[in-house]
């Protein structure tokens, strides 16, 4: 839960929450009411779950009438800078509990209560205003709430001009009002209570803070077909908002105001299921597929990765005992292998897959680990899995896409220029940011794990692992440093070498089920870790030592890339780093409590900003650390999960037991 209350700041009012439905589509906006990202919506839907994604409505212009007076319930920023009406006067709090509800103080005895929230069960967006007032307050002169509904119909990546193909017809009936601005885009439904009148406008220049800082086109105008009207005295106002995919319309509820209700008791019983909070907000990243489930990577602008969602459902899924999902989602992904290789993205617009990772397959089999460790595989389910993961080391040792092999020396090179495999896979044009061509040691790591786990099953990965095993100490340990190379036989010259400390050694040193190196080498790896990496909120991708360091993710495009593995900050690395840091320092009770205050109490209190009751993508590599990227990150929450469950927080199910050195 956040509750946001007077006084506020900028920072708190831009703040943003997060709706999602199950599907890939969502609703989000900022605590102020203010939108200031292209993606924030009340009614964004997936056409191709989870993909497909469009935005039909953008928001509301909402308001209060009474006693002659007008009380503003929303803001909007218009070009260049400019935010009318305010709305701070009157707006007293703002709570995520059991989903975003703003209070707003008319005047002494009279507040008016708002909610937004998305019915998972239906993908409808739920919109309530309602007054509570001790005494007679502004009941003299009645309560009358307009809402002006501000419509587009674009791809969510997309932004809206006037234009003259916007279709403003309105179909009224009874408590349902349907448009169609665009014949090819589903239709819009609003199911109320109050009474609509059709008045046809165009809102022009509205302005997105946050796409201008991203250095990308941040202007549109919106449509407005028409105002619903209610008298607040009389009952609570609703409007329910869905999407039409199909040419015939489902009959109207009997009572808008009803339905508005049972969706609200449906949806808050299904919240108050879940264990935590954590867990709660864990859901959104579940969504349905064509066929199966996935995890969507984040919020607002990805879909479902491969490495995101091998590497998020360790957390969301497995260790808090969703072990249904977590089969279904490993299931679905088996039957995308080829060559050897999981694809790595499915594009938004169909499409083959894109196979473009080297280590998107090896998470599989990390996945495939935990999952089976939990005890609930059935014994067919068993050998799909097992059988998934022979393709994957047959085709990795054979030789797949983009150069990767096993070498010669057990160990794995991959990399082709021009081409970003691993995950630090910034690019722009032409540019690789950090193409890492040759044997990375997070992948060395990754091969080696999932060598071990298939010999679990089959004994003939077992010599493989030990070649792999003993080429990595020889030739991967940092003599000068103790600690480890980030990359060996870089762009394949045999004895190459690149000490640039970075996360991807916490990997091989306890950061994954089994640890290539022990003792004083993975001391030493968390040792520099700590005193080059580690921030409050994750691990830095580059020490600030290095001259290729950027400590703050901003500006353009290119200037982001440009930073987002030179130092930028990534939450979900303190899942390892705490994994290797526990097998280093194999601390008591005590230590595990201090750990916890250290580790986990900065990434709570992240869970009240920026995206509320969620952890960012990333933050910027200098203090004070301002969260970036996406602010609600499915691997940043599944590793913070993860973590609470390895340091004996109780998650709901137990984790894996890892082999100790």
């Amino acid at each position: 839960m956040t509750r946001v209350e007077r006084p506020f700041d900028i920072e708190r009012l831009e703040d943003e929450w997060l709706e999602a439905d199950g599907f890939g589509g969502f609703a989000s906006g900022t605590v102020g009411t203010l939108r200031t990202r292209r993606y924030h919506a009340l009614l964004l839907t997936a056409t191709r779950a989870p993909a497909g994604r469009v935005v039909l409505v953008n928001g509301v212009e909402a308001w209060i009438d009474a006693n002659g007076k007008r009380y503003p319930l929303t803001m909007q920023r218009y070009a260049p800078d400019i935010v009318y009406p305010g709305i701070d006067a009157f707006m007293s709090g703002f709570d995520t509990t059991p989903w975003p509800t703003w209070r707003f103080q008319i005047d002494a005895r009279t507040c008016v209560i708002a909610e937004a929230f998305v019915a998972k069960a239906t993908c409808e967006t739920v919109l309530r205003w309602r007054v509570e007032a001790s005494g007679d307050g502004l009941r003299d002169g009645g309560i009358v709430l307009h809402v002006r509904p501000l419509l587009s119909g674009r791809d969510y990546h997309a932004l809206h001009r006037e234009n003259g193909a916007f279709d403003f017809f309105a179909s009224v009936d009874g408590e349902r009002v349907q448009w169609q601005p665009y014949h090819d885009l589903p239709a819009i439904r609003a199911t109320t209570n109050g009474a609509y009148q059709h008045a046809p406008d165009w809102y022009r220049n509205f302005c997105y803070v946050r796409e201008r800082e991203r250095g990308l086109d941040f202007i549109e105008d919106l449509a407005t077909p028409g105002i619903f009207t209610f008298d607040l005295l009389r009952d609570a106002a609703v409007v329910v908002l869905s999407a039409s995919t199909t040419g015939a319309a489902s009959p109207p509820p009997r009572s808008a105001a009803l339905h508005a209700s049972a969706l609200a008791q449906a949806e808050a019983a299904r919240r108050a299921s879940f264990a935590s909070r954590l867990q709660r907000s864990a859901d959104a990243y579940v969504v349905a597929r064509a066929t199966g489930r996935t995890i969507v990577a984040g919020f607002p602008w990805f879909t479902d990765w491969g490495r995101d969602t091998f590497i998020a459902m360790r957390g969301l899924l497995i260790a808090t005992g969703r072990h249904a999902e977590a089969e279904s989602i490993l299931l679905a992904w088996a039957g995308t292998i080829s060559e050897g290789m999981c694809p790595n993205r499915f594009p938004d617009y169909g499409g083959e897959p894109e196979y473009n990772s080297v280590d998107a397959s090896l998470w599989f089999a990390v996945a495939v680990h935990d999952y089976l460790a939990a005890a609930h595989a059935s014994a067919s389910t068993r050998e799909r899995l097992y059988e998934a993961v022979e393709t994957i080391l047959s085709g990795y040792t054979q030789g797949t896409r983009y150069g990767i092999r096993a070498d010669d020396d057990g160990l794995l090179r991959a990399g082709v220029p021009g081409v970003q495999l691993t995950w630090m896979d910034a690019k722009m044009g032409d540019w690789v940011v950090t193409p890492r061509i040759g044997k990375p040691v997070e992948v060395q790591a990754l091969w080696f794990n999932a060598l071990r786990i298939a010999a679990q099953w089959n004994a003939r990965w077992n010599a493989p692992a030990d070649r792999a095993a003993q080429s990595f100490v020889e030739r991967f340990v940092d003599s000068q440093s103790g600690a480890l190379f980030d990359n060996v036989d870089v762009d394949h010259v045999r004895g190459a070498v690149d000490r640039s400390i970075r996360p991807n050694q916490i990997f091989a040193a306890g950061g994954l089920p089994f640890a290539l190196v022990g003792g004083e080498t993975a001391r030493a790896v968390v040792a520099q870790a700590q005193a080059h990496l580690l921030t409050p909120l994750g691990l830095r991708t580059l020490s600030p030592q290095d001259p290729a360091y950027r400590g703050r993710y901003v500006g353009t495009p290119l200037e982001r890339d440009g930073a987002y593995h030179q130092g930028t900050v990534w939450p979900w690395l303190l899942g390892p780093f705490v994994e290797a840091w526990l097998r280093a320092q194999r601390p008591d009770a005590a230590a595990r409590e201090a750990a916890r205050a250290r580790f986990l109490a900065p990434l709570d209190a992240h869970l009240d900003r920026a995206g509320l009751d969620h952890l960012s993508e990333i933050a910027d590599g200098d203090a004070p650390h301002a969260p970036g990227g996406t602010p609600f990150q499915a691997w940043s929450l599944g590793e913070r999960l993860r973590i609470g469950a390895l340091l004996g927080e109780d998650t709901g199910a137990g984790l894996p037991v890892h082999p100790r050195e």
